[in-house]
Parts: structure tokens; sequence; C-alpha cells
């Protein structure tokens, strides 16, 4: 049995895993779905405070107070940088860093993953901490979200705190001894093919690929539950 701990990215809840725990926990797995202070359910925490320290503590407290050990983190888009700094404090706990078609760290020491996302999806509205999900962005790195899933996931999102995409992170030599394990999304807009090949660094530990969106928890949930289970042994 594995305990996969699932960190979602940008704008999502724990609702995003619905489809997926299930299937996790019908092939015999235990699934700890995660909320970020600020998104989701816990959207009206939100502070000009909440950045990466909060999150990190969030899922410290979910590994915690569940008294997990030998777990796999997954980490969905931006929260990549959480779970790589989540498992450099939990190294002893964390069996294997699984990246999400998402940020993925360098083994380096000095501060990174620090980024403006206003560049990419935008100005933030006036006066506020969250950049809001569109449906142009959702059709721009998740094309084939749409219809019901679609209306479901605009109902749902809530907007991104900012501090959390601004706030880099920096690890120790201790995550060094961690294993890593990809999933890339072949239409969300990456060169997935140039990456696997090097382009922003070697991989080191398996990967898989999924032919969908930035969002596969929400448009391929089996596949995606298949791929970390194998991905996580």
């Amino acid at each position: 049995m594995t305990n996969f701990v699932l960190v979602p990215g940008a704008w999502l809840g724990a609702w995003a895993w619905k489809e997926v725990g299930p299937r996790l926990e019908r092939a015999g797995h235990a699934a700890f779905p995660v909320t970020l202070t600020g998104m989701g359910e816990r959207a009206h925490l939100l502070t000009k405070d909440v950045g990466m320290e909060t999150a990190i503590q969030d899922v410290l407290g979910v590994i915690r107070y569940n008294e997990l050990d030998d777990l796999v983190l997954v980490g969905h888009s931006f929260a990549g940088k959480v779970a790589a700094a989540v498992a450099d404090r939990a190294h002893e706990r964390v069996r294997k860093v699984l990246y999400l078609d998402a940020f993925r760290p360098e083994r380096v020491r000095e501060a990174q993953a620090g980024f403006d996302p206003s560049r990419e999806f935008g100005p933030l509205p006036p006066g506020s901490l969250g950049l809001p999900l569109t449906e142009e962005i959702v059709g721009r790195i998740g094309p084939d979200v749409k219809g019901d899933p679609l209306r479901r996931m605009m109902a749902l999102a809530t907007p991104w705190p900012v501090k959390l995409a601004a706030d880099p992170i920096t690890l120790s030599a201790d995550y060094d001894r961690l294993t890593e394990a990809y999933v890339f999304c072949s239409l969300s807009g990456d060169p997935v093919d140039e990456i696997i090949a090097g382009k922003w660094g070697p991989l080191v530990g398996p990967h898989k690929v999924i032919e969908t969106g930035h969002w596969p928890m929400i448009t391929k949930p089996e596949e995606l539950a298949r791929d970390l289970i194998e991905l996580a042994r």
C-alpha cells in the first residue's frame, strides 16, 4: 500500500482529486488530498501573509497528523515547489516526489522558483490578493476541459494567491537524497519531447506522458491514477 499526498496546483483545492482519490483507494492505496490555505474551501483564510511557508505547513500538517511514512508526495503545477520544499523538510517520511505537469526543482542551494504569474496570465484585479481563473486560461493550457467538467471547474476554482507564486524556495542537501518521478501532459503547451530529452535539465527518475491538458485529474482520472501507482513503485 502507498500513501499518496496529493497537492493541487493554482486555483484548485482538494476537490480536484475527487475522481482520482477513490481510484487509488480501490487499488489498495490511501489518498490524502490537500487544500492549500487561500484556495478551495480555505479561500476565506486568504490574507496578504499567506505564501509558500503557509503552504508548506499545510502539507506538513497533513503528513504529521495523519501519521504518514513512506509516502509519495504528488505536486501538481506550481505546487511542485510546495512538494519539493515539504519533501526537503520531511525527507525521512517521503519515499518519492512525483511532479505532475509541474515545476521541478534544481538540486542547488540557491533560492529558486519565485515568479510573477501576471506575466503569463494577465494583471491582478485591483485590490486582489489572488489571480482568478478564466476560460481563456483553461482553453490555452487545458483545451480538453470542456462541457460539464469545464462548468464544474469554473464554479469551484478560486483565485490563486500570488504570493504562492512569488515566494521562492531554497532546498537543503537533504533533498538530494530523494527520488523523483514525473507525469507530463502533452496538450498543456510545454515542449514535452524536448523536456524529456533534457531541455530544462535531466530527469532523475521515471516518467509517463498523458495525452491531456494541464488538468488530467479532471479529464483523465483513470489513466492518471494508474500512472501514479506505477510511478510510485
